[in-house]
């Protein structure tokens, strides 16, 4: 664990023994011993042949030197094994090297690696229909892209196309992804850049129930609840109408009579976890639609079957969005995203020309749909096991000041760490948000710091 600079990161005078851990459990599959380049010859490449970036998102005084993955077991250069709690950032949906998976990716390479999509290949039809069949009508049109932010710039634009209107909302804390469209979708300081960036978008107010101005002890669709004291009637949730209350100010404020689209993840991922009210989606998009507005939803980390109950995210808030973007464990960390959406939206896009070389590569498609194979059970699984887990930690809650919140649905778990657990407002130090994957994986990132990967 390595903490960010500044007095609350500070180590303490204190001698502490070192931790007891626990034994590492057997496994019976063994790597091959690395012989590459040294871990200095390495980072020195790192450093100066790589963007700067690379070395700002490393995160490690002793960088991890990852070599070979198997399942949910990493190893690094050194031989050493890890338990996987990253998984490439909630990537690594069905596990590194799943056997079924690595077995249809080499039959591919061995077919076809990649066409242009201006042809029809097997394996990008066959994959839409599989895909589609996965989501309710009218929601059935697919565009395949590489990543999650490029899947978010095409939504903006088709539901720009479709409206013809341009302003896009969406919530304070959201992560949309990074490229120069959707980081104006993006809401958190730390992924901007000081150039014209909004292109349209708008930030209303978060309605988180833990850290938010308005909340209470029986808000969120979770195994777990929070510690706020709660005023609700049976059935009726007055954080939710005061959130609304707030969006429809912004309506009255700050955008045009008509908009474009609002755009939010189910749960949202990079913030920690947050849970919005019950009934705060559905009330949204029905102001959003009267605004003559689409509706999205992001599912790049809630989706396929990560939350437990549905095997997407937005069924758990009973509504059904226009628009669905998708990546990451789509295709194992394998490069793939895509857009589904309505026929009559889709064909926006006609009124010129969008291609996207890569996308919907044979190869790509091929992967996508072994990992749409190997999934029995998985959504079964995270709602078994991810609710043991949460009423688990919520333990750990009661007992420890430090944890102020505890949350989430199926294997996508945010556990908030609290200078003061009274007073929630004051919550500095820093947030753990545990995105778990299907049952054998677990993704962790702590913001302000951070734990990828924990060797046992």
């Amino acid at each position: 664990m390595y903490l960010c600079p500044g007095v609350l990161c500070q180590k303490s005078a204190v001698k502490h023994p070192p931790p007891v851990l626990p034994q590492i459990p057997p496994f019976d599959f063994k790597p091959e011993p690395y012989q590459g380049m040294s871990k200095d010859r390495l980072l020195d490449i790192r450093k100066h042949n790589c963007n700067p970036m690379i070395m700002k998102v490393t995160y490690y005084k002793k960088p991890v030197f990852i070599n070979h993955g198997y399942m949910q077991w990493l190893w690094d250069v050194d031989g050493r094994r890890y338990l996987d709690l990253f998984a490439g950032i909630v990537t690594v949906s069905v596990g590194h090297c799943n056997p079924k998976v690595t077995e249809m990716a080499e039959k591919q390479l061995r077919r076809l690696w990649h066409t242009t999509s201006i042809y029809v290949n097997p394996q990008m039809q066959e994959y839409a229909e599989k895909l589609a069949s996965l989501l309710p009508d009218p929601l059935k049109v697919v565009y395949f892209t590489n990543s999650g932010s490029e899947a978010n710039d095409l939504a903006v634009l088709m539901a720009r196309l479709h409206t013809g209107n341009f302003d896009v909302i969406t919530l304070r804390g959201s992560y949309h992804g990074g490229s120069p469209q959707a980081i104006g979708l993006t809401s958190n300081t730390k992924y901007k850049y000081p150039i014209p960036s909004s292109m349209g978008c708008h930030n209303t107010m978060c309605p988180d129930v833990f850290r938010g101005l308005w909340g209470g002890s029986h808000c969120r669709d979770s195994p777990v609840q929070t510690i706020r004291e709660c005023s609700c009637s049976p059935g009726h949730c007055q954080a939710n109408d005061m959130y609304i209350r707030e969006l429809k100010e912004m309506f009255a404020t700050t955008v045009p009579d008509r908009i474009a689209a609002f755009f939010t993840e189910p749960i949202q991922g990079n913030s920690g976890a947050v849970q919005f009210p019950k009934n705060y989606l559905k009330d949204t998009y029905q102001l959003v639609r009267e605004k003559g507005g689409i509706c999205i939803a992001d599912e790049v980390q809630t989706g396929f079957g990560r939350t437990g109950s549905h095997f997407w995210g937005f069924q758990g808030h009973n509504v059904l969005p226009d628009m669905v973007t998708m990546a990451k464990g789509i295709a194992n960390g394998f490069p793939m995203g895509a857009v589904v959406t309505t026929a009559e939206i889709a064909s926006s896009l006609a009124k010129g020309v969008h291609f996207n070389t890569f996308g919907g590569n044979p190869l790509a498609c091929a992967v996508a749909s072994s990992v749409l194979d190997v999934k029995d059970k998985m959504q079964e699984n995270s709602a078994d096991v991810g609710t043991y887990l949460l009423t688990e930690l919520a333990k750990l809650r009661d007992k420890y000041e430090i944890i102020g919140d505890v949350r989430g649905k199926g294997l996508q778990i945010g556990v908030e760490m609290v200078k003061d657990k009274v007073k929630e407002a004051d919550i500095k130090v820093q947030q753990i948000y545990i995105a778990f994957t299907f049952p054998i994986y677990i993704n962790v990132i702590i913001l302000k710091g951070v734990i990828f990967l924990y060797p046992l």
